[in-house]
């Protein structure tokens, strides 16, 4: 059976997801705003769910067709037959999204939608589903362009950067898929040291960890396609036995992570336990102006504040040159990333970055810097003593950078294609 599969991620890393695809199976993957299209089989659904560390969803496509009113798109879903897909007991939700759409109202088109899906039950059974905004049994999505319908089924349920691992004690608004696409863009790999030295709930350490030692991102948690007619649950089985004989032996890896607060050691702590990998991260409490490389070479990555706060600004611009100057000090021989959307950084740090890149954390435009630290190359701007940094300026937590401007966790990705 081939299937079309759409596949969401954070704006950025779409090229990354399709390589990712193609390495699971994909027969063809295309990469456009906000997502990638796939065709393949089955097993590549499964896959793609329970091993893919940079999609935010798995769609399923089941309809595609062309309209010029609601009425259209009613009379199209009307067709579909909604029985093969899923059982009427089934509570269902409705999500539209569009781009470049004539129609005035996204919200009647989902009202329409869902009347098309209750009266095929209705006609043919006798009953129709309930409707479940919150925990749905069965996700339904319609994407509008400015002359097609597309609907699918949402094959993942919880959206997949979901991983089951975070205990929610610190606030932690960085996505796990969009962390994952931030280690390879910075270019880790397992066998490189890596630091996070402002670990707040522990994202990059649980990414690395995991993808280090083989364990599948949807190892620990469920799938909305097990509830579809559709269902193979022999094949799934199949595909979690060769995941599951993928995991490594738990072992010690060269992977370190710290933060100032104290709260923020502990709730990384209790993730990676939860995780069952407790035992492969070095953490310790510390302030990053007093942090040390923990090896000759290695990466660096850390999301620090945006600076939307009052009087973060300021805070930041006085940071940020003591940041550089321990970096060129302490940190020769790495390579040196943040993730932020506080432009001013690369001045105020001091360096020149060898790359900048472009990513969304939501709706928020940002930037990954990677700066190459080279031993005696460059001067700081201005030299702090590392004994009186922490007094003079303290680093701000990544507790203390969780504002609204960063995407809540909990909501799906606006579904966008070209």
């Amino acid at each position: 059976m081939s299937l079309q599969l759409f596949a969401p991620c954070p704006r950025g890393l779409e090229a990354l997801l399709a390589e990712e695809l193609s390495e699971l199976g994909a027969h063809a993957s295309t990469a456009s705003d906000g997502g990638v299209a796939a065709r393949g089989d089955p097993r590549l659904m499964y896959r793609a769910n329970l091993e893919s560390r940079l999609a935010s969803r798995i769609l399923l496509e089941i309809e595609c067709a062309h309209y010029r009113s609601a009425d259209d798109i009613y009379r199209r879903a009307r067709a579909i037959d909604w029985l093969r897909w899923f059982d009427g007991a089934r509570t269902i939700r409705v999500a539209v999204s569009a781009v470049r759409s004539p129609l005035a109202s996204l919200d009647f088109v989902t009202l329409r939608v869902k009347d098309a899906i209750c009266d095929t039950f209705r006609a043919a059974t006798g009953s129709r589903p309930n409707v479940d905004t919150r925990n749905p049994d069965v996700r339904v999505h319609v994407f509008l362009d400015s002359e097609r319908a597309r609907f699918y089924l949402d094959t993942s349920g919880d959206p997949l950067f979901k991983r089951g691992w975070r205990t929610g004690v610190v606030d932690a608004p960085l996505r796990e898929n969009l962390a994952a696409g931030i280690l390879q863009l910075a270019g880790w790999t397992p066998n490189m040291a890596l630091l996070d030295p402002m670990c707040g709930g522990g994202t990059f350490l649980l990414e690395a960890a995991t993808q280090a030692l083989g364990i599948a991102p949807g190892a620990s948690r469920s799938f909305a396609f097990e509830r579809l007619r559709c269902y193979d649950a022999h094949l799934w089985h199949e595909v979690r036995a060769v995941a599951d004989a993928a995991r490594q032996p738990l072992r010690a890896l060269p992977i370190h992570g710290s933060d100032r607060d104290r709260k923020a050691v502990n709730a990384t702590r209790a993730a990676l336990r939860r995780a069952g990998i407790d035992a492969a991260v070095a953490l310790e409490q510390v302030d990053l102006l007093e942090a040390c490389a923990p090896a000759p070479a290695g990466i660096l990555v850390a999301n620090p504040p945006y600076g939307v706060r009052i009087g973060e600004q300021a805070a930041l611009a006085a940071f940020y040159p003591q940041l550089g100057d321990r970096l060129k000090r302490h940190f020769a021989g790495w390579r040196c990333c943040f993730f932020t959307a506080d432009t001013r950084l690369p001045k105020l740090i001091g360096l020149k970055p060898a790359r900048r890149t472009p990513l969304y954390n939501g709706a928020l435009e940002c930037r990954l810097y990677a700066f190459d630290i080279v031993s005696g190359s460059m001067r700081a701007r201005h030299r702090v003593d590392p004994s009186t940094a922490r007094e003079r300026q303290r680093v701000p937590s990544q507790d203390d950078a969780a504002t609204s401007a960063r995407a809540s966790s909990d909501e799906p990705e606006t579904i966008r294609r070209p």
